[in-house]
């Protein structure tokens, strides 16, 4: 079991290769790379991210969703070829910096009235996703996310029986959004469980580091270990959710003192 932080958590605060640099100087021996635009997703960002990431390790990557995660799921054939080329593109940047999941979201589901979802369909294109990314030694890890299609338990599990390969991330903050348990989650996710991202919340409902606020850490962590968990749990957090670039490390001994009671 791994231990460490998104570069999410520094959003417009460094830019991405500095994210990641910032994350090496402080120690941070496991990371999320959250590729924030186009120019990212390549090849030749890739080496850079390699480049600075020192002896951090790159667990995941993850990208800003709504540039073309939605249009690999078009029905529109020539906006699915583009997003695909740019996932493509992608991939070979997670390659080049040594990541070996990509927390994914797929679709945004924004509209009121959206139709429930052709699991069919989307277990079909998912399918596709995994294996246009295999090659590059990438695995997919569909998130829950409130605004996304894994906002309702059940839709892992509708893509298990349609798919090879896939595995989970769970978000905790996403959860309380999304008004679903993350213990009914991870019974769902089960093993299939690669990257966990933590938060916390105060008890007037704004977010927080975790070891801020009132979630129960302890209990959290029992459940994973329970289900075997051995991937990475990091530090995913909004930039307005704390105040010094520092308490990040502080939030991560937090976390490590605790896991390391439970993660024996």
């Amino acid at each position: 079991m791994q231990l460490g932080i998104s570069t999410a958590s520094l959003f417009t605060r460094f830019n991405t290769e500095d994210a990641i640099k910032f994350l090496n100087q402080n120690g941070v021996k496991t990371a999320e790379v959250f590729l924030e635009s186009y120019c990212e997703y390549n090849k030749k960002f890739g080496k850079l991210v390699n480049k600075n990431r020192g002896d951090t390790k790159v667990h995941s990557i993850h990208t800003l969703t709504t540039q073309f995660e939605p249009q690999l799921y078009s029905v529109n054939e020539r906006a699915k070829a583009d997003s695909f080329n740019l996932l493509k593109g992608t991939a070979q940047a997670a390659k080049e910096m040594g990541a070996k999941y990509y927390t994914f979201h797929g679709t945004a589901r924004l509209k009121k009235n959206s139709a429930p979802l052709d699991h069919d369909r989307v277990g079909k294109i998912t399918q596709e996703i995994i294996d246009t990314i295999a090659p590059y030694g990438l695995t997919l890890a569909y998130e829950n996310v409130h605004w996304c299609n894994y906002n309702y338990l059940g839709f892992f599990e509708e893509m298990r029986k349609r798919t090879t390969g896939l595995k989970a991330t769970l978000d905790i903050k996403q959860a309380r959004s999304s008004n679903l348990s993350p213990f009914d989650l991870i019974k769902e996710m089960g093993s299939d469980i690669v990257t966990v991202h933590l938060s916390d919340i105060l008890d007037n409902g704004k977010m927080c580091l975790p070891g801020k606020g009132i979630t129960d850490f302890e209990q959290l962590f029992r459940a994973l270990y329970d289900k075997g968990f051995n991937g990475a749990m990091l530090i995913e957090a909004y930039s307005g959710d704390y105040g010094k670039n520092e308490e990040l490390f502080e939030s991560l001994d937090y976390i490590s003192n605790l896991a390391e009671k439970i993660f024996k």
